[in-house]
């Protein structure tokens, strides 16, 4: 069984969803997590803050270094994530449409094999 990283993205200025319509992604987003639990394909997953809570961290020769904010510079960002465990990248696929319906595009991304062992 292989891991796919199920990303869900968000737009910058794009118009927020009402109160209402995250009630019901949120209700959503908890029905597909319950069966992908039952299914055996989840590992884990979460939503993310927004880009200006992130911290980056950097070393170079040696010295650290650490910045406020998001390390890209952009109007995308990565609003939460599933990691999944699928026999192949169609199952993965499948799971991506369906968290796609409930929340927005999501971009599916499977681990390399030495990350799996």
């Amino acid at each position: 069984m292989k891991q796919y990283l199920l990303s869900v993205h968000f737009v910058e200025g794009a118009p927020a969803p009402s109160d209402e319509e995250m009630q019901t992604m949120f209700a959503e987003t908890g029905r597909i997590n319950d069966e992908m639990l039952a299914a055996g394909a989840w590992v884990f997953g979460g939503g993310l803050l927004s880009p200006d809570s992130a911290t980056v961290v950097r070393v170079e020769n040696g010295a650290t270094t650490m910045s406020d904010g998001p390390f890209a510079e952009t109007k995308e960002h990565i609003a939460g994530f599933w990691v999944i465990r699928c026999e192949d990248l169609d199952h993965a696929l499948a799971w991506a449409e369906k968290c796609a319906a409930a929340c927005g595009p999501v971009e599916v991304r499977p681990f390399d094999d030495l990350s799996q062992a």
